[in-house]
């Protein structure tokens, strides 16, 4: 039997996991598709002050994606990946790598889990996003990703 600190030290090990809950006053489908379709992403992917002004998503099992995302001082992050499940409307799993402009590596594959359910017309959003690499990176991740889903619920009205 492991001891209690042997326990916690392995799963330290693992590194931190990312957990959001957001209800979105809007239907389910068109929160997948927010999720899911360029013509919505460009609206809201990425913290406050950021564009992305490339965006390519194959939203199957095995399909591709990249984001380009834009600072509004002109710094530019890739973030790309392969969608490893796509479960309409209800369930999307992506790998996820985000790296500089350049190539150079900011935060290695972290695998991303959004769940979706409908509530009386609303919509429960449960984003999972694991394992980070660095806290650093934890908590730029938790940052822009609570910023992001700001962007989602000011944006879902309007879709």
């Amino acid at each position: 039997m492991n001891k209690p600190n042997e326990d916690t030290q392995a799963a330290a090990a693992k590194g931190p996991e990312l957990l959001i809950t957001r209800v979105f006053d809007a239907p389910r489908t068109l929160v997948f598709q927010a999720w899911t379709e360029p013509r919505h992403l460009v609206h809201w992917w990425g913290p406050r002050g950021y564009s992305t002004p490339a965006c390519e998503m194959d939203a199957r099992a095995g399909g591709a994606y990249h984001f380009r995302m834009r600072a509004s001082d002109g710094r530019e992050v890739d973030w790309q990946g392969v969608c490893r499940e796509i479960v309409p409307p209800e369930r999307l799993v992506w790998s996820c790598t985000v790296r500089e402009a350049t190539g150079n590596l900011i935060s290695a594959e972290t695998i991303l889990t959004v769940t979706l359910e409908e509530q009386a017309g609303k919509t429960k959003m449960t984003l999972h996003q694991a394992v980070f690499n660095t806290i650093a990176n934890y908590e730029a991740h938790q940052s822009g990703w609570n910023e992001a889903m700001s962007r989602l619920a000011e944006y879902l009205p309007n879709a």
